[in-house]
């Protein structure tokens, strides 16, 4: 008796043992899953709460809202509009580098807005953008920061310069979203 009790609790400590491994396993896998996705703003939200849990529940509510938002696609006359729209806000540059940084931001917040992105406040923009835009993130954050110097007097040509380039990696990742995710066209069968 005392033998078939002893063996019962080294199963259920063998048990025990094979669900923890199991459990942190299966948590690891979810911590990559959330790094490859989230890329380098999976360390910005870590840092930012100094807790991996914390940090990957943010990520993971990030998710969530994003499937509750309407976020869709351009139309390609939109692409064709939008994409002609820099190209005018680019020229403008050489004239008017501080009125293009400003147009520019105007432009990507358009872009976000007739994507169907909510236009809360800077931080939530992020949020929203790093579930499918989070390789730009640190662009947008450069690009937002060096307007605001340019807002106060502060942005010399060559921070207008480099705004503008931060917010083409956002705006032409934004559009390029259709090429990622639109389906290939159907071809018409020739028979």
């Amino acid at each position: 008796m005392q033998n078939e009790f002893i063996a019962f609790i080294a199963i259920v400590a063998v048990g025990i043992f094979i669900a923890i491994v199991v459990i942190r396993k299966r948590s690891q896998q979810r911590s990559l899953q959330l790094r490859e996705h989230f890329g380098p703003e999976y360390d910005h939200v870590l840092e930012k709460h100094g807790d991996r849990a914390r940090a990957e529940q943010e990520l993971r509510s990030r998710e969530k809202r994003r499937e509750e938002l309407d976020i869709h696609l351009l139309s390609p006359a939109q692409c064709e509009r939008f994409g002609a729209a820099w190209a005018t806000v680019q020229q403008r540059f050489v004239d008017d580098p501080s009125g293009a940084v400003v147009e520019a931001d105007g432009l990507v917040k358009e872009v976000m807005k007739a994507r169907g992105y909510p236009m809360g406040d800077f931080e939530q923009r992020l949020a929203d953008l790093s579930v499918e835009h989070a390789n730009v993130l640190d662009h947008y954050r450069a690009a937002r920061g060096l307007a605001k110097s340019n807002a106060d007097g502060q942005a010399s040509t060559e921070d207008l310069r480099q705004a503008m380039v931060h917010f083409r990696a956002l705006f032409t990742d934004l559009l390029r979203a259709e090429a990622r995710t639109a389906p290939p066209p159907l071809r018409e069968s020739l028979a």
